[in-house]
């Protein structure tokens, strides 16, 4: 296969066209040469690229984090641990969010079950409570 137009990288990558230009300045796609029209000549490789960052982004990484991996992922004189080590950070930033939204969903729950749904909006202990000042 040759090289590929930016509408076909689109097709077979399944983005838009503004995602691949977003891309393109964002530093996560190598400028493609240029035919002698003046259209840009993607390689073929440049889809598997895409599909990477894509189920990268999937997975909570950043775009910066995924440029940075991309990197990583053509130095063979890097070593795997170090990507080992991103994963890992990235892992416990996650678990940190869990721990978060699994708090305020118990608060959630704890203050809408004090509402009884009657009376005023001057009176809603949902409304209430968001107004107590947080202690910590």
């Amino acid at each position: 296969m040759g090289s590929l137009t930016i509408g076909e990288v689109a097709r077979l990558s399944r983005v838009n066209l503004e995602t691949i230009r977003y891309y393109e300045r964002r530093g996560l796609l190598p400028d493609p040469p240029r035919a002698p029209s003046g259209y840009r000549q993607f390689a073929p490789d440049t889809v598997q690229r895409i599909h990477f960052i894509k189920h990268a982004q999937e997975l909570g990484f950043t775009l910066n984090e995924i440029r940075d991996l991309l990197r990583l992922r053509v130095d063979p004189g890097r070593s795997c641990a170090e990507v080992r080590r991103r994963a890992e950070v990235k892992l416990a930033a996650i678990e940190q969010k869990l721990r978060t939204l699994t708090h305020m969903k118990r608060v959630l729950r704890k203050i809408t079950a004090a509402c009884a749904r009657r009376g005023s909006t001057g009176e809603c202990p949902i409304l209430e409570s968001l107004a107590e000042e947080k202690s910590q």
